[in-house]
Formats: C-alpha cells, structure tokens, sequence
C-alpha cells in the first residue's frame, strides 16, 4: 500500500499548466536532450514533502518508482534513495548504489543527476577505488558522464579535488554542452575552495577548453581576469 500512497499523492499534486511549461524547460521536444520525458507538473518542494513523509518506502518500491515514466516521480525516488543511502548500513549503501548504475537509463536529465549523482555514486565511492567513475565518463550516454562529473562535488566538499580535476581533463573533447557546464561547474566550485587549485589546472588546460566550460569555470573571476582568459592571454 506504500507505493500506492505514494503515487496517489503525487498524482493528486499534478498542474497540467505547469507539466506544459517543464517539457518546455526541459527540452523533451524531438531530438532535444530531454526528448519524450512526460511531465505531472508539481513542484520539488512538494516532492521533497512527500518523499519525507514515505521515507519508509522499501527499497524495491523506490527503484518502481523510479522506473515511473514521469519525470516528477522518478526524482521524488531519487529523493528517496538519498534519504535513505544516508541513513543506511554500509550493505543498504552498496545495494542503493547498485541500484543506482542499474537505473542510469531513468536518470536521464540534469536536476535528476545533480540532485543525487553526488550523494549516492559520490559518497559512496568516497574510501573506495575510482575507477567506475572512468567507466561512466567513457559512456556513450550523456547522463553517465554528468553522474560521473557530478559524483565528484562530494569529494570537493571535503577539499579533494584530484577526481575532478583528472576528470575535466578526461572530459576536455566532451561533444556535449551539458558536460561542459558540469564540468566548468566544478571547476568553479574548486576555485570557490582553493582558488590556487584552479588556477593551476586552467594555466594547462584554458586554451584547449570549450568555451561554455571555460566561461563557467571562470564565471566568479575579476572581470579583468575573466577577459583575459577568454582573450587566451593570461
């Protein structure tokens, strides 16, 4: 009956107004990168209530939840896993983790990345061997390497910056622009840590990185200084 409730609450939030304007935002039309994703229309607010008030959901009921092909209700899972990855055992860990990279195909736009890759694959991860992050990074699939990029945030948090840096070099030729703003993303976040750190990788890379990346990544730079890397003068 868990699940049930579930879905009933959220359906029962759906705006249609609203699931119109997120399969805009969203870019679900053809050939965009949300393509196909359907939408109820309700706010991460609310979604976030509602996966607090069904934390007790069983681990099987969230992974069918988050094979749900509303956009809304898989992220409310991932919610869930969240939640429950940082309340688990070191085993309830491995086994949300392994549903995670079980379930990247439903993973499949940003915020439902960037509201879990790090708090799950990251943490996770933390005392572990790396290695699955180059296997994610290497995918054909867009959203694996954003997990991959976004994975490493948690390591920044704790001043740990060789992922992401060995990571941003790994991805330099990326086609895509959404790993380009991941990847300029964290490259900020170091230098909001250890600007020196940062300043470091882009005297190497800046001229070799793609222009979205590099405008990210330098986005909190004096105005002087931001020009001048876009010049390729610094």
């Amino acid at each position: 009956m868990a699940f049930a409730d579930l879905r009933s609450s959220l359906r029962s939030l759906a705006d249609p107004d609203r699931a119109e304007h997120s399969q805009r935002f969203f870019k679900t039309g053809k050939g965009e990168y949300g393509e196909g994703d359907r939408f109820l229309g309700i706010r991460v607010p609310l979604l976030r209530k509602e996966a607090k008030k069904h934390r007790d959901i069983s681990l099987g009921e969230a992974e069918r939840l988050l094979k749900s092909p509303f956009h809304e209700e898989r992220l409310c899972a991932l919610f869930l896993l969240v939640d429950k990855f940082g309340r688990g055992s070191e085993d309830e860990r491995k086994d949300i983790y392994r549903l995670y990279l079980r379930n990247t195909r439903v993973i499949n736009n940003w915020d439902l990345v960037d509201s879990s890759a790090e708090h799950i694959v990251g943490k996770y991860l933390e005392d572990k061997d790396k290695q699955q992050l180059y296997v994610l990074a290497d995918s054909e699939n867009l959203w694996e390497r954003r997990i991959a990029v976004l994975a490493t945030f948690h390591f920044i948090k704790k001043d740990r910056f060789h992922e992401t840096l060995a990571l941003a070099k790994h991805l330099l030729n990326d086609r895509e622009d959404l790993i380009h703003k991941a990847v300029g993303w964290m490259l900020r976040e170091i230098g909001n840590r250890d600007a020196d750190a940062e300043k470091s990788y882009l005297k190497k890379q800046y001229k070799r990185m793609p222009r979205t990346m590099l405008r990210y990544a330098i986005e909190k730079f004096p105005e002087e200084e931001r020009k001048s890397y876009l010049r390729g003068d610094v």
